[in-house]
């Protein structure tokens, strides 16, 4: 598959297969990461790996899920994660403007772990002061965010947007996620 054959099937997961992640293919998202475009340079990110047993069970009830359809876009029992990258910001190198640095480093990661075959999900909405305090983060740095990863139990759809951006799932249980079509974004030479 190549990159973009890659993007455009690439979606959020929320229920995984409890086979683990090599701790190899957590170094490799890392090091996508590290390699992000980074404003000026300056190069403010850090990243946790969390693959332990009782850190990810101290861990899982710091995050929220799918608010559109929470608590059905909860991962099920047995469904959770196998590991998660906690992307850091050191406040001293950078205390403002470091959230393009963010996406870019997230996306690497995301579109790396799909690659090979780990489904992810990008997560913002969590308790990041308790996940500060669990992982020991130091006081000069933000959590900002958490990629929730696994092999992928669950084949979201992307359909085009009609009335709402809000995901849903079928009777089946399959996750339909809108999106805009092409023609209502893209503008060529003008608006």
């Amino acid at each position: 598959m190549n990159l973009y054959e890659l993007i455009l099937s690439r979606r959020s997961i929320r229920q995984f297969k409890s086979e683990p992640v090599s701790r190899e293919i957590l170094v490799k998202l890392v090091n996508a990461a590290r390699l992000a475009p980074s404003g000026a340079n300056l190069q403010p990110l850090e990243f946790v790996v969390i693959d332990d047993e009782a850190v990810k069970k101290r861990f899982f009830p710091c995050l929220r899920w799918a608010a559109y359809i929470a608590p059905e876009g909860n991962p099920k029992p047995g469904q959770e994660p196998v590991a998660y990258i906690a992307v850091l910001v050191n406040l001293q190198v950078r205390e403002k403007g470091y959230e393009r640095d963010v996406g870019a480093a997230v996306e690497n990661m995301i579109l790396s772990a799909w690659e090979e075959g780990v489904g992810s999900c990008w997560i913002a909405s969590a308790d990041l002061e308790k996940i500060q305090e669990l992982l020991k983060v130091p006081k000069d740095y933000r959590v900002d965010s958490v990629l929730a990863l696994g092999y992928p139990n669950e084949k979201p759809v992307t359909e085009e947007m009609r009335e709402s951006v809000k995901y849903w799932k079928d009777a089946q249980e399959r996750l339909h996620v809108p999106k805009r079509a092409l023609d209502d974004v893209v503008h060529y030479n003008e608006f």
